[in-house]
């Protein structure tokens, strides 16, 4: 008997499993393949825009990939610099050797972790509960809680052109008959599709054609417990090339070659990270489109073309790619294909991603319609506390919109639902100057620690640090500069208006020219790390825009903490439209901030629902 059973090796497999066992829980991972456990069939980067946040975000509440990802990166680059630090993330071009092994090392070392190989194809049912798994050899495995991180191999296939075989990513085996069993107990199963760009060899390209691109020259790093930095002089470098008019005739003249639009496709593929096909008949108004050659691995020879996805067969994709500056010469290693798979309704899934149609049953990652390597890891993470805590008979931990980007990711899910693989945008959190890069630390930190996941000595070192960055923050608003001070000519220099009269430290950091590395000559300023000091400035600069988030998210918390019985008959509230009786019938709305959340519910529904809510549960 487990206390959890994860059904997976992937990177929402690694988290579910390693969070209850490091929680003390007995728990066993399920895995088809052990030597393919944090495999990345595609492309090899971790982070990126809002994906970032997220491994920010899963360090901050003890997870794995942020750690791994800085022991395993060729590169890392900070995004957006050039704007607020709302929408900065990081971004790392991973070792596609190397991290799975890594990640391989840590999880057979796990204390209180069982691994075995094999493919789980039914599951223990007593009276709407799961009670194990059903390995296709007949064996049988009793848990507690079960959690489902089965990628993209239910049911999966490969398409290329206009043929296709059942296959999981990187040719390995599919899982025939789990979804089959998933849909006999009662969850809608939808069919997505994703796909992958060719790989070519890496002497092969003319790279005198294309242009470099180099990591960030900063200290960078995704966990917050990192203190050693490969310096950019030795990353590997990534390389941008473009389409152009030839390459657009091409995928134009040989659409109905291609598994997309020959009518081979019946899932519905991600619209923000589509094929090149899909990018040329979409945007024909675009003459190019960025194409980045990234280095997959230092013992590996190949290039992964990113941005160049495609179903098109064999010979159209050598066509197409040798159209592209530096790689007209190119050898191809490994062509592209999409890929369809089966995943469930998210709408049946709790906040907690506890399923609504059988109790102790979680599932997270792509078979709730999500796309990413990041999303998948923080749903896996979240998963795997909060099997632990039900295990523990604890209330779950869900995290609001104005907490992290997985809240936002998983309040999506479960109350918007998706019918196509969902991606983390930072244009989907309304909060985004609240839940930055630099604060994931001061926003979840708390959490972990309360259950167990970030230990005291880390939690002390993180105190220390908030207690630093707040502490000069304090004396910056007590040091003064005159219009005879030295600093008139660092103001300048930095385009900057000279003093005209007295000011503080703090005033001046307020400027948007001005940083606390520039006043650090001029405040005999104590010994602090690159993360407080950039931190220091944000929270200095953007002081006035913080508060004001804080104050319309305040707003929305009033609302969720409006919590609606689990019983309520939706029926019995008269007045309410019948599109808003459905949708809520179905969700199940935990609070009336979930409930305004859900598309086709308006503010008339939720002003009737809180009038029948305080007539009939508050006895007026």
């Amino acid at each position: 008997m487990y206390d959890v059973i994860v059904v997976g090796g992937g990177h929402a497999g690694i988290e579910a499993s390693l969070a209850p066992s490091r929680m003390g829980l007995k728990t066993l991972l399920v895995t088809s393949n052990i030597n393919n456990i944090g495999s990345m069939p595609c492309n090899t980067s971790i982070g990126g825009p809002a994906k970032g946040i997220i491994v920010r975000e899963i360090d901050a509440l003890g997870g794995q990939m942020s750690k791994t990802a800085d022991k395993t990166y060729l590169q890392m680059k900070m995004l957006n610099t050039a704007k607020g630090p709302g929408v900065q993330s990081l971004r790392a071009q991973a070792d596609k050797k190397a991290y799975p092994r890594y990640m391989q090392k840590v999880v057979k070392e796990q204390e209180n972790l069982d691994l075995i190989e094999g493919m789980v194809e039914d599951l223990v049912i007593e009276d709407q509960t799961v009670k194990g798994v059903i390995l296709d050899d007949g064996t049988t495995y009793l848990s507690k809680t079960v959690i489902l991180t089965t990628g993209t191999y239910l049911k999966a296939e490969i398409l290329v052109g206009h043929s296709k075989h059942a296959s999981g990513p990187d040719q390995q085996k599919e899982s025939k008959f789990l979804s089959g069993k998933l849909k006999d107990y009662g969850f809608r199963i939808q069919r997505l599709k994703t796909g992958t760009p060719p790989r070519v060899e890496i002497n092969s390209i003319d790279y005198s054609k294309t242009s470099l691109q180099p990591g960030t020259n900063a200290k960078l790093a995704f966990s917050f417990t990192t203190d050693e930095y490969v310096p950019i002089e030795k990353q590997t470098p990534c390389y941008l090339t473009y389409t152009n008019e030839t390459t657009h005739k091409i995928i134009h003249d040989n659409l109905e070659k291609c598994a997309m639009y020959s009518g081979l496709v019946k899932g519905i593929g991600p619209r923000y990270c589509p094929s090149i096909e899909d990018k040329v008949v979409k945007f024909s108004d675009k003459p190019q489109h960025q194409i980045f050659l990234e280095p997959e691995s230092k013992e590996m020879n190949s290039i992964y073309v990113q941005g160049f996805s495609t179903s098109m067969p064999h010979d159209i994709q050598e066509q197409m790619i040798r159209t592209l500056p530096g790689l007209e010469n190119c050898t191809i290693l490994k062509y592209a294909y999409a890929i369809e798979y089966d995943a469930i309704d998210p709408l049946q899934l709790w906040p907690s991603l506890e399923t609504k149609v059988i109790k102790n049953l979680f599932t997270a990652g792509q078979i709730n319609g999500t796309s990413g390597y990041e999303e998948a890891a923080g749903q896996g993470l979240m998963a795997g506390i909060n099997a632990t805590l039900k295990v523990r008979n604890e209330a779950p931990l869900v995290l609001k919109r104005d907490e992290a980007y997985i809240g936002v990711m998983i309040d999506d899910l479960v109350t918007k639902g998706t019918k196509e693989p969902y991606r983390m945008l930072t244009s989907r959190a309304e909060y985004r100057l609240l839940i930055r890069h630099d604060n994931a630390d001061e926003r979840l930190y708390d959490y972990s620690h309360k259950i167990g996941l970030v230990k005291d000595k880390e939690y002390q070192r993180y105190q220390n640090k908030m207690k630093g960055i707040y502490d000069e923050i304090e004396r910056l608003s007590t040091i003064r500069f005159t219009p005879k001070d030295d600093i008139n000519e660092m103001l300048e220099q930095n385009n900057s208006s000279p003093l005209k009269e007295g000011v503080s430290a703090k005033e001046l950091i307020t400027r948007p020219e001005i940083t606390y590395d520039m006043m650090l000559p001029y405040i005999d300023a104590p010994e602090l790390s690159d993360e407080q000091r950039r931190r220091i400035t944000i929270l200095i600069k953007y002081a006035g825009y913080i508060e004001k988030a804080k104050r319309q998210a305040q707003k929305q918390i009033k609302m969720e903490e409006k919590h609606i019985p689990e019983d309520i008959d939706y029926e019995d509230v008269k007045n309410l439209a019948l599109e808003a009786k459905q949708k809520l019938s179905e969700i199940r709305p935990l609070t009336i901030g979930q409930a305004s959340r859900i598309s086709g519910i308006n503010p008339a529904d939720i002003s009737v629902l809180l009038i029948y809510l305080k007539q009939k549960y508050n006895g007026e």
